[in-house]
This record gives structure tokens, sequence and C-alpha cells, in this order.
């Protein structure tokens, strides 16, 4: 009755539609830091190949 009562406006609070879309943002920004993690390291990695004196 409460979540009834939030998502038609007449209690404040956050509404399920608020509620599942800032989930799926969270999952968002979890997701594009790890992969933001993964090229730091891949940038790290390759432009230390580049430092090293090829035979």
């Amino acid at each position: 009755m409460k979540k009834a009562e939030t998502d038609g406006g007449d209690r404040p609070g956050t509404t399920s539609s608020d509620a599942e879309r800032l989930a799926a943002l969270e999952r968002e920004v979890r997701e594009l830091r790890r992969a933001n993690q993964i090229l730091k390291s891949a940038a790290s990695f390759f432009a230390a190949e580049l430092d090293r004196p090829s035979r």
C-alpha cells in the first residue's frame, strides 16, 4: 500500500520506476569503471612495451 501511494505521488519517497532506473544506472557505472580500469591496464602494458628497446 505504501509503495502504491509513493508511486502515485501521494507519499514522498523514491518511486518504483526511479528505484529501477537508479539500480540500472549503478550497474552501468560499475561496468564502465571496470572497463575503464581494464583499458588503463592495457594502455600501461602497451606503453611499457613501446619503451623497451627492440631486438
